[in-house]
């Protein structure tokens, strides 16, 4: 079982940072891979960004060069650095994990962008 909790999401104003963490029940060095995903209302869940553990990351075209994930495998923890956020950005951010054949998601934590 693997538990995964968001934090940092929040409120904040167009061209403005947010960094997301998502921590895990366990430690998180055998995870191949931890993803952020979103979803806007009336929106169907997107891939945001992958970190792998050879330290491969992967981007959403539409965050390329603005978000930024990271792992902390000695915290349990993987990171998303979001710099000049646009109003489109506002959604529920979801961490998600696959560990033993499971997919595991945290309960997501809400980033509004204002304009």
């Amino acid at each position: 079982q693997v538990q995964l909790v968001e934090s940092g999401g929040g409120l904040v104003q167009a061209g403005g940072s947010l960094r997301l963490s998502c921590t895990a029940s366990r430690s998180i060095s055998s995870f191949n891979a931890m993803s952020w995903y979103r979803q806007a209302p009336g929106k169907q869940r997107e891939l945001v960004a992958t970190a792998t553990s050879g330290g491969n990351t992967n981007y959403a075209d539409s965050v390329k060069g603005r978000f930024t994930i990271s792992r902390d495998n000695a915290k349990s923890t993987v990171y998303l650095q979001m710099d000049s956020l646009k109003s489109e950005d506002t959604a529920v951010y979801y961490c998600r994990t696959i560990f033993e054949a499971r997919l595991y998601w945290g309960r997501g934590t809400q980033v509004t962008v204002s304009s």
